[in-house]
């Protein structure tokens, strides 16, 4: 009879524990879940900032060679001819286009960068141009778009410095469209092509947080 109460008395302490322990299951699978989701949050969030570091290290770079064309050009009138690789035109449009996306308006940023892609042949400043329109077009959600920039940057100018960066985004966009497989190929390659270049630590990062 002593069995047969204390056996009575098991069977709902049982049942608890196997209710608890589905219960601890669920709860880490679902802290699991928010930490995938966390994640990829934080990756999209971080594209407004990391187009703001970029800009601010070009603008450093070149502020002094912006501040000795104003000067030299302060007393003359500067003309744009269509088609024509006039430097200065060139500048005065780059320019442009750098202190629109400074000021965060991307769509006069985006007419400018364009005027200068479809009108001009600079090994400098039409990669960069395409480097930003792949920017500005990411932070527009618009993924298609900013792919083709990137790879047009890729493609025509391999050996340009912003070219691994241009690669490691497109292992961005991949990840953001759901292409896991495809996105870590690209990291991949990323590392394995420009060990020396910032853009393979990030990759390296972002392939560890896929594991």
């Amino acid at each position: 009879m002593k069995i047969f109460i204390a056996a009575l008395i098991a069977i709902p302490i049982y049942i608890n524990a196997q209710e608890v322990d589905a219960s601890d299951i669920l709860f880490l699978k679902i802290q699991e879940l928010e930490g995938e989701i966390a994640t990829l949050r934080s990756e999209l969030e971080s594209q407004g900032y990391l187009l703001e570091k970029l800009l601010s290290e070009e603008i450093d770079q070149e502020s002094s060679a912006r501040n000795n064309d104003k000067s030299a050009s302060s007393n003359t009138e500067i003309f744009r001819f269509e088609g024509i690789n006039d430097s200065k035109s060139i500048d005065e449009v780059y320019d442009e286009a750098i202190t629109h996306l400074n000021e965060k308006n991307y769509k006069n940023a985006k007419q400018s960068f364009n005027y200068l892609v479809d009108n001009f042949d600079d090994q400098e400043k039409i990669p960069l141009s395409l480097f930003w329109l792949g920017e500005i077009s990411l932070l527009e959600s618009n993924l298609e778009e900013s792919e083709q920039f990137f790879q047009r940057l890729a493609a025509n100018f391999p050996d340009h410095w912003r070219t691994p960066l241009a690669h490691k985004k497109m292992g961005d966009i991949l990840m953001m469209s759901g292409e896991l497989g495809a996105a870590k190929i690209k990291y991949q390659y990323v590392i394995q092509s420009f060990p020396e270049n910032s853009a393979s630590s990030l990759a390296l990062q972002l392939l560890e947080n896929m594991e």
